[in-house]
Parts: structure tokens; C-alpha cells; sequence
């Protein structure tokens, strides 16, 4: 038996990255993954490879900033099984540069989706999960919500902001028997550091597939208990002590 056998699970930002991994390690645990990001060929891979595993997984090309499809994204997944049971906001981009320089364009698409995508994919499963009594919410933020880069205004920002969404919306759903919390990383394996060797050499760099270890622990935990927020990073990397 899995440890999340019978559950449906929902990750956004799926096809590639901390995303992949942890729709791989859900549905290695017994998860019914449904995946959701803007790269239908992407998804399809993810999809397949699930599948050649043994596992259960849909693939749904989505918006996470369009509040339509955010909603046919939930209606498909309940089609599935009738419910859902997790919802891992892990959509996410970067995008930043000297503050005096910025473009009102990369802050607007940051905020967007990185901290408006988590809303409304939030919003819409705590639909499905308040009538149910249960649920948890699983947001990928960053160290950078505590401590940021140089040149990292609208990502900065955008972290920040989702861990204010997670206490806020873990004080609200906790009478229903919702855990919401967040999972900051630090370095780690995706499309943002290729080409960044110099810097990861120095600073160190994890596999996506460590952070999902860590994504999964926290929503096994038994139904009653949440693990508020986490940090994992390389030991190597100089995050505390910073300034």
C-alpha cells in the first residue's frame, strides 16, 4: 500500500523540474496525479512516464493565471475520482534586473503567476476540499522569501507574498480540517540555472528529486498535524549568514 494510495493530488508546473519530481514521487506513493502546466508536450512526457511505472497520472495543459482554466482544470480532476485531496503550487517563474530598469510587463507576469496562479488554484480547492473536510495545500515558495538575491524585485516579491497567502489561508482553512503550507528551497536542479555552472559550483545545487522527498513527508504526515513551513538547501550554499 501507498502512502497516498486513493488520493488524487494536483501539481501545477509539472512538466519540468522541482514540479516533475514531485508528480513522480506522489505517483510512485499511490497518488492519482493530475498535471498541470502550459507545455501540453511536456505534461504528455510526464504523463508517460508515470504510466510506464505502473502509476496513474492526466495530463491538463493549463493557465494557472487564467481563472477559466484554473476551474477546467478542477472540474477534470474531480471527474477522475470525485475529489481532490492535495494541491502543490509549484508554478512558478523567474524574472527580474536592476529595480530602475524593470518593466512594468516582467513584474505584472511574475506576480501573476507565481502569486496570483497560487491563488486562484488555491481558491478553487478549497471548493473542493471545505464540503470534504480535508485537504492539504503545498506551496513551493524559495529562501528568497526570506532572504533575497541582488536584481530580484518581482521574484523576491512574488515569494514573500506566497508565504503571507500560506498563513493566511492556514488560518482559514484550519476549521475544516485543512493543513496549507510551504516548502522553501533552495538551489535546485530546473531550466533556471542551466548555463550557471560557475555560480552552482560554488554554491552547490541540489536534485529536484531531494525536494520532492521533502514535498511528499509533508503530505503524508497524518491528517491532523501540518508542517507549517520547511527549508531544504545544499549545505554548501551561503544562505544563512547572508548580509
Amino acid at each position: 500500500m501507498g502512502e497516498l494510495d486513493g488520493q488524487v493530488a494536483v501539481v501545477t508546473g509539472a512538466g519540468s523540474g522541482i514540479g516533475r519530481s514531485i508528480a513522480l514521487a506522489y505517483a510512485g506513493a499511490g497518488a492519482h496525479v493530475v498535471l498541470a502546466g502550459r507545455r501540453g508536450q511536456a505534461l504528455d512526457a510526464v504523463q508517460d512516464e508515470i504510466a510506464a511505472a505502473g502509476g496513474r497520472a492526466l495530463a491538463v495543459p493549463t493557465d494557472v493565471t487564467d481563472e477559466d482554466a484554473v476551474a477546467d482544470l478542477f472540474a477534470r480532476a474531480q471527474a477522475e475520482d470525485g475529489h481532490v485531496d492535495i494541491l502543490v503550487n509549484n508554478a512558478g517563474i523567474a524574472g527580474g534586473g536592476p529595480a530602475d530598469e524593470l518593466t512594468l510587463e516582467t513584474w505584472q507576469r511574475v506576480i501573476d503567476v507565481n502569486l496570483t496562479g497560487a491563488f486562484l488554484c488555491s481558491r478553487a480547492a478549497l471548493r473542493v476540499m471545505k464540503p470534504r473536510q480535508r485537504g492539504r495545500i503545498l506551496n513551493i515558495g524559495s529562501i528568497s522569501a526570506q532572504m533575497p538575491r541582488v536584481h530580484s524585485v518581482p521574484y523576491t516579491t512574488s515569494k514573500f507574498g506566497l508565504e503571507g497567502m500560506t498563513r493566511a489561508l492556514a488560518l482559514e482553512a484550519r476549521p475544516y480540517g485543512i493543513a496549507v503550507s510551504v516548502l522553501h528551497p533552495g538551489n535546485t536542479t530546473s531550466a533556471i540555472w542551466e548555463g550557471r555552472e560557475e555560480q552552482t559550483d560554488v554554491e552547490g545545487i541540489m536534485p529536484a528529486a531531494e525536494v520532492a522527498r521533502v514535498a511528499l513527508l509533508m503530505v503524508t504526515l497524518p491528517p491532523e498535524i501540518n508542517l507549517l513551513e520547511s527549508v531544504v538547501l545544499p549545505v554548501r550554499q551561503p544562505f544563512l549568514g547572508r548580509g
